[in-house]
């Protein structure tokens, strides 16, 4: 991080706001305009030394921790008002809303950086395409993007705020969960490049009908700069729509341009082939401008050979180095919750636990399943499921829609958790079914008295069904018993 990331002068041109300090300092100098900044922080739990800290208005006001956070070291506070407890001395930015205050900052960092803004959305994959896109630009230039998936209405302005000038690439993932959220934030981090991963079932709890989720993944181009790309899913069923937003929001005399990429034969980034080396990933044959290009992810699934496209196209149009940034993707690893391998014990088996409980809809589902039945493991490969949810009135069936998913992955067992989970399991062969519970963790005992040398054990589902809390009960026990 920049050790001068924002000056007190600075930010109080960004925001508009007075810079101010509850009691007096020593008299040498004014602390109130002296402070500077490397980074910024909303939550005093994780703040560092020398960053400002917001005092946002959420589940809870930010305001009642100021203490905490010059306890912490924080440099300053962004604040709508100074509570009484605040230190004496401490330097304050006082504005009229501190979310206001964030935003304002982040245009600000937005506006004195010349580099190359990138913005993700999708129904999936928008972190291993944000994390690809990182490692990929690394060899071109600094790169900028948040280390956590902070793709709301806070984590986009608070990723932006932290934008040091000297950027080369600033890299960052847009979500939403409902119509009209990806809108202010695409505009707020007005990108030259905007990557729709995939449109699929997700939150259709908030939407009418698959459309409607589609239509809001295009309000990313709402914030496309007049000469921008948009690296559109050539493969998906909405690709037409998606490409009638991008000319829809066409303002006058812009010149942006449409890229696509998939399996599909007008793609023009192509996936061609992928070979699986297990633990190394995977090999990608993929076309390029009519020529062939060889390279190796160092993650497994067709699903991330897909972002693997879409990350080189925006490489290709950010400027960067496409031999660098296949050479890279090579060195990528999964990470907790979204498919990180571990080889573990469990009274002296051996067996590799696949941790995918991050999140899960249909789409990520499908394709995490199908990455599994790719690989060539010694022994079993038992997958264990937890309920998808926001799927609104169609959750069922799309549920259940799983179960010819798992058979034709050749899955040799499947444990099940959550009531909508209980179809799934009884729609399949009785040698594939393993127990159900109401709750993932009720699996525990079954599962690890099930596993074999050599087995594969794949744990996903939504963050709401708690396969996270079963993924950590397996390693506690292999622990404990290896």
């Amino acid at each position: 991080m920049n050790h001068n990331l924002w000056t007190a002068y600075e930010a109080a041109a960004a925001t508009g706001g007075m810079l101010c300090v509850r009691g007096g300092g020593d008299g040498a100098e004014l602390p109130e305009e002296s402070w500077s900044a490397r980074g910024i922080s909303i939550d005093t739990r994780t703040i560092r030394p020398g960053e400002i800290f917001v005092a946002l208005k959420d589940a809870r006001d930010g305001h009642d921790f100021i203490r905490n956070a010059f306890k912490a070291g924080a440099s300053a506070a962004l604040v709508s008002k100074a509570p009484q407890d605040t230190p004496d001395g401490a330097p304050l930015l006082l504005v009229n809303d501190t979310l206001t205050g964030l935003e304002a900052l982040a245009a600000a960092a937005r506006d004195r950086c010349f580099g190359q803004m990138i913005a993700v959305t999708g129904s999936a994959g928008k972190t291993s395409t944000k994390e690809m896109l990182r490692a990929a630009l690394v060899p071109s230039g600094k790169v900028h993007a948040a280390e956590r998936s902070f793709n709301n209405h806070l984590g986009v302005p608070l990723t932006l705020a932290e934008l040091p000038n000297d950027t080369a690439f600033g890299v960052f993932e847009i979500g939403m969960n409902h119509a009209g959220e990806i809108t202010p934030l695409t505009r707020l981090v007005r990108p030259h490049i905007a990557i729709v991963t995939t449109v699929a079932a997700a939150h259709l709890e908030f939407f009418d009908n698959m459309t409607g989720i589609a239509e809001a993944k295009a309000e990313i181009f709402a914030g496309l700069r007049k000469s921008g790309v948009a690296i559109l899913p050539r493969d998906n069923e909405f690709y037409d729509l998606l490409k009638a937003r991008v000319r829809d929001n066409n303002p006058a005399g812009a010149t942006q341009k449409i890229v696509s990429f998939g399996s599909h034969p007008e793609a023009d980034y192509r996936l061609l082939d992928i070979n699986s080396r297990g633990d190394e990933g995977m090999d990608i044959s993929v076309s390029i401008s009519g020529e062939t290009h060889h390279f190796r992810l160092g993650l497994q699934g067709e699903h991330q050979a897909m972002n693997a496209m879409a990350v080189l196209a925006a490489v290709d149009h950010a400027g960067g180095d496409r031999s660098a940034a296949m050479e890279a993707l090579a060195g990528l690893a999964p990470v907790e919750g979204r498919g990180l391998p571990q080889v573990l014990s469990l009274q002296a088996r051996t067996f590799t636990l696949i941790d995918e409980s991050y999140n899960a809809n249909p789409a990520s589902m499908a394709a995490a399943i199908r990455s599994l039945a790719q690989q060539d493991v010694p022994g079993r490969k038992i997958v264990v499921l937890g309920e998808m949810k926001e799927l609104g009135s169609q959750s069922a069936a799309f549920h259940l829609e799983l179960a010819p998913v798992l058979e034709d992955a050749g899955i040799d067992k499947v444990y099940a958790a959550g009531n909508e989970m209980r179809p799934v399991l009884n729609a399949l062969p009785s040698t594939m079914r393993g127990d159900w519970a109401e709750q993932a963790i009720g699996l525990a005992d079954a599962v690890s008295r099930d596993i074999q040398a050599g087995d594969v054990v794949m744990a996903k589902g939504s963050n709401a069904s708690k396969v996270s809390a079963l993924v950590k009960e397996l390693q506690n026990r292999a622990t404990a018993s290896g």
